[in-house]
Parts: structure tokens; sequence; C-alpha cells
């Protein structure tokens, strides 16, 4: 398996600003996003403070962020990145199709992740709490589950999950029509808590209770917390040191993710600086096993 020196989750300005300093500094870089890159971006009206960019749109400046990528052939892995496991001399990436992958060093750029975690997410993770139901999907073989999806490109992981599970429990948290096969059970409800002795045993929503094996939680992005196992948070934010060093040696974070201010010219100055600092740690490293 190939190894990267630097794995740059999020396609947001501090995660672009991240794999382009990366590059420039001559590291093998795999960026974990989308081509669309950062609705928040897009969205955005008018930008007034960005640098050398007076009063632009934000469609103009997500122009602009695809441009230099594409000028620095800097490619887009359009994989949703659900763990990361420190392992020592490296990290290995596990994605939502269960492919994996490695690197010497991380950066964490996915942005703030909105709401809380549910009630007893945290403490059932792992045994029978899951974010990826192509990858456990297996485990849950003849048994009864419960599928809470943030949008509709999860449906198609409702309908993998039906082929081992002998019941699914579909509870969509988005607007409009959901298209899902036939023998999984839709449910109009907010979940509201996670329940169990030493496994899951149920699901409680507002209107009611459901006793199932397992809850895949399926958002557009996972909490840092749960993301890396050991990260130290704070108030929904990673906590970093002046070089965005993370508590996990080789794991740097930034942007939105480090805090406030929310600003894009913000996430790509620490993106830059988050590319460095992981540089100079790769380069410490090196010399260190030359010694």
């Amino acid at each position: 398996m190939e190894r990267y020196d630097i794995a740059i989750i999020g396609t947001g300005p501090a995660g672009l600003s991240a794999a382009i300093t990366a590059v420039i500094r001559k590291k093998r870089v795999v960026l974990f996003g989308s081509r669309s890159l950062s609705d928040k971006v897009e969205k955005a009206h008018t930008i007034q403070n960005y640098l050398g960019l007076p009063s632009i749109s934000g469609q103009n400046l997500q122009k602009a962020f695809l441009r230099h990528l594409d000028e620095m052939q800097i490619a887009v892995t359009e994989e949703r990145v659900t763990l990361v496991y420190p392992m020592g001399d490296y990290f290995a990436l596990q994605t939502a199709t269960n492919a994996m992958y490695e690197a010497e060093s991380v950066i964490l750029a996915t942005g703030v992740v909105q709401g809380k975690p549910y009630a007893g997410e945290e403490q059932f993770l792992g045994r029978g709490v899951s974010y990826c139901a192509t990858c456990d999907a297996p485990l849950y073989r003849g048994k009864t589950t419960a599928v809470i999806a943030s949008n509709p490109k999860e449906e198609a992981e409702a309908e993998f999950l039906a082929e081992y599970a002998e019941k699914v429990y579909y509870f969509p948290q988005y607007d409009g029509e959901v298209h899902v096969a036939d023998g999984i059970e839709v449910v109009h409800d907010k979940p509201v808590s996670v329940c169990g002795d030493t496994q899951v045993g149920t699901l409680e929503t507002e209107q009611g209770s459901y006793a199932v094996d397992g809850v895949f939680i399926l958002r557009e992005a996972v909490a840092p917390g749960q993301l890396l196992p050991g990260l130290q948070t704070e108030g929904g934010h990673v906590k970093v040191d002046r070089a965005l060093q993370t508590n996990v040696p080789g794991c740097f974070a930034c942007g939105d993710l480090t805090g406030r201010p929310y600003q894009y010219i913000k996430s790509a100055g620490e993106g830059n600086v988050a590319a460095l600092s992981a540089a100079a740690y790769l380069d410490g490293k090196r010399r260190a096993h030359k010694a």
C-alpha cells in the first residue's frame, strides 16, 4: 500500500491551502473531500476581506481555488474519511467505502461539525454505534439496525445494510421524499438517545422506542474527537498550539475546526501553517532516523 507523507481531510480554504503548501514543500499528499469544494464558500454573496481579491463572490473564489488546484495538479480523493487510527509511525485512514489509506502525518481541516452527539452515541461507539454502513454491515447479518441519515446520499448506504440485516429502520433527518428499497422501514421521527447495557439495545426517539442491535449515524462529517480517538477537543473545536499541532504527534488541525473567528482568510493562513508544521515534523523524523 502506498504511504503518503501527508493526508489532508477537508477541501475548504484551510485544506486547500495546506495541500498547496505541502506540494510546494515536495511532500506526497492525499487530499480528501469533494471537487465541489466548500458549500460555505460557494454560497457566500460577497467576500470583502480576502487579501488581493476585494468584493469577490463566493462562486468566483471557489473557481479560483479550483484553478489553483488544477494548475498544481493536485487531485481530490472524493472519499469521506470515517476513522483515523494512529499506528505509531504512521496513520491509517478508513473511508466510508471501507478503503484504507496510510500517511505519516495528518492535517484535519474538516470545518465545524454542526450538531451535538446523541445521548449514548459516544458511550456505545464500537459497541453498536457505527459511522459507516459499508464498513460494518457484515457484522449485523440477521440483526435489527437503525440508520440515522443526514442527507439523501445515505439511502444507498441503508440499502447496502439491508443486504445483511434482517430489519432496517431508516430515520431521514432531511426534507424531501425518501427513496429506499422495499423492506426498509422509513420512520419520520427524531432520534434522541442510544441506550443499552454493554451493547446497543434500543434507539429512543421523540415519539417511541425501537429495539435494535446497531445504530448507524451517517453525517456529512464526523466530529473530530470521534474521527480520531484520543484527540483533545474543547467546545467542539480541536485544541492546537501555535504550530497547529494537536495532542496526537503528527496530527495537525486548521481552519474553523480550531475555533473562531470563522473567516476564509484565517482558514487559508492556518492551512499554510499546518502544512509547514507537518513538513517540519516529517523532516525531523527523517533526520532522526538517519542519525
